[in-house]
């Protein structure tokens, strides 16, 4: 598809040749800090520097106190308590991270993670009976349970307390029960994008306090953190910066033994970037859930057995490659629905349904669909008599806020701005379709969905490296030290015009491979474009043609070469 370029605004130049100056960097880097609102040098410390120290203090979290009384309560009687999280990565990385930490200081502790068919998303009436059945008096949900109002009530005539750890949006009323949840009206916390995960974090960072533990045994857990910081697409800025820093340091430094067992199974090896763990490690987990059971993943994330560890890294591996085959089969048949569709092209929604889908893939569906038709995309199944399904958007649609809107055809719905589940009756699937799309529509307020591809500086070749040397560029050791990256705090994109291909083949026959120079240079650069084969006409002998990328470096033969990411190409002067 082709995307609209939009380039990051100019910086003030006179402020980029301070900043440069003080912190002795060229005034590329200086732009890009400036973009990031990055503009002392205490500032830049504490960017490139991201110190633990500056965590903030979670008694500001709006029922805190309330939490870290009932735990003590709790242990100080010894009550049941079960963990219950939800059956992705952030879910079951939290149930880790908090079974992990508390079972030193308290015993009588199991966890739970619901069965994706059968239960759902959310907190379950199974997940309540089976609390019951092991008289376990306090639940902590991890990851969910801040719209489940109905539930938490019926549980409490019961006898069970709750203390819900989300970061979802709240409804017009949270549960009865004692709420952490940094999106709350009412919660002061000063950073609201922690993870499912990085919510249980706090509470634990509390209890230590309380209990006088040092912070080191919790920051122990750090690569469990940044695991659900990476996989739930939060913004990595703030206090995510610090935690996804310090966990992937963890990561790499002290691996535990699941992870290492999983990257052998993976033909990877350390170290990892936050953009490695996204792409190896949380399919991986997720897949757990998608295909077996999101409990196997929390078992072999807190393993020790070296034989267990391996034995559930091989079915977590198998359940991926089963995914895989999955996925690409759902997603032709989904594409082949589409294309079929006469309304399709004028529609600013994509909306498909087949009863036989495999629930656990529905939102990786939606995410292939959206690469083809850049438009808010909805992957529906059916499970249990009720249609259910994922949905992923683009731009500025707000699912969340969207899905809202058309709640009136739905029995249950969650989820951010870009992602969200849904579950309806089959009969009101016809109603919710032309909901969805007039809410869409009315956002959109007759502006063009346009995929779009965001630069951030405009650069000459010779910028990067004036001569090869063997060695790998200042430039790009700088840029690795902007890590990790994510939302907030993106990979930097760089432009550079009037480009020639030196070389150009096919990989695969989807992958464009090139060999680039610009003009008044004979300084040759590779560069990879993957699932770009459509921008191969514009790389023929001798014309010019501009480059959206980023600067990656890449291994082969025992040797670490530069190597550009495109990300787009255009005709120059396009």
């Amino acid at each position: 598809m082709e995307k609209k370029w939009i380039f990051q605004p100019s910086v003030d130049e006179e402020k980029g040749k301070l900043l440069s100056e003080q912190l002795k960097v060229n005034e590329l880097v200086a732009q890009l800090l400036l973009q990031r609102s990055i503009d002392t040098e205490d500032a830049a410390r504490s960017f490139f520097r991201p110190d633990l120290a500056n965590l903030h203090d979670p008694f500001q979290m709006k029922d805190m106190h309330r939490a870290v009384d009932r735990l003590l309560l709790a242990i100080e009687k010894q009550e049941g308590i079960l963990l219950f999280g939800d059956y992705d990565v952030d879910g079951t990385t939290a149930v880790a991270l908090m079974f992990e930490q508390l079972s030193p200081v308290h015993q009588n502790l199991n966890y739970y993670i619901p069965d994706r068919y059968k239960e759902g998303y959310g907190l379950s009436q199974a997940g309540i009976d089976f609390a019951k059945s092991e008289n376990r008096t306090l639940i902590i949900t991890l990851d969910c349970g801040i719209k489940s109002n109905e539930l938490v009530a019926l549980a409490k005539e019961q006898g069970i307390d709750f203390i819900i750890c989300d970061h979802h949006q709240p409804g017009e009323k949270i549960p009865d029960a004692i709420v952490l949840d940094p999106k709350r009206s009412d919660c002061p916390y000063p950073f609201k994008e922690l993870s499912g995960c990085g919510v249980g974090f706090k509470l634990m960072q509390a209890l230590f306090h309380r209990l006088d533990i040092s912070l080191e045994q919790l920051f122990s857990s750090l690569d469990l953190l940044a695991l659900s910081i990476g996989a739930d697409i939060v913004d990595v800025t703030g206090e995510n910066r610090i935690l996804a820093f310090h966990g992937l340091k963890r990561l790499n430094d002290h691996p535990r033994l699941a992870f290492q067992e999983l990257l052998l199974l993976a033909g990877k090896k350390l170290p990892m970037t936050l953009t490695d763990v996204v792409f190896v490690i949380a399919p991986r987990v997720n897949a757990a859930g998608r295909i077996r059971s999101g409990s196997t993943a929390v078992a072999w994330m807190l393993s020790m057995n070296d034989i267990e560890i391996k034995n559930l890294a091989e079915e977590i591996h198998a359940d991926n490659a089963l995914r895989r085959t999955i996925d690409q089969s759902m997603t032709e048949e989904a594409l082949e629905q589409i294309a079929a569709d006469e309304n399709h092209p004028t529609q600013c929604t994509s909306v498909v349904f087949n009863e036989n889908w495999h629930k656990g893939v529905v939102g990786i569906v939606a995410s292939r669909i959206i690469e083809s038709y850049y438009r808010p995309t909805i992957v529906l199944t059916e499970s249990n008599g009720l249609i259910t399904g994922s949905a992923r958007s683009v731009g500025s649609i707000n699912l969340y806020e969207v899905l809202d809107a058309c709640s009136s055809h739905l029995l249950q719905f969650g989820g951010h701005h870009f992602a969200a589940g849904l579950t309806m009756k089959k009969e009101a699937l016809a109603g919710f379709k032309i909901a969805f799309e007039t809410e869409v529509r009315r956002m959109l307020d007759s502006k063009p969905l346009e995929a779009t591809q965001h630069i951030d500086l405009k650069i000459d070749l010779n910028e990067i490296q004036t001569e090869w040397n063997g060695k790998l560029p200042r430039l790009k050791k700088i840029l690795d030290a902007f890590e990790p990256f994510g939302p907030g705090n993106m990979k930097p994109v760089f432009f550079t015009s009037e480009l020639y291909a030196r070389e150009s083949r096919l990989l695969k026959e989807k992958h464009l491979k090139l060999n680039v120079v610009q003009t008044y240079s004979t300084l040759g650069f590779d560069a990879i474009g993957f699932n770009l084969v459509d921008k191969e006409p514009f790389t023929l002998k001798g014309m010019p043609f501009d480059m959206a990328y980023t600067i990656e470096t890449n291994e082969f033969n025992g040797k670490t070469n530069l190597q550009f990411n495109i990300k787009d190409i255009r005709a120059t002067d396009s």
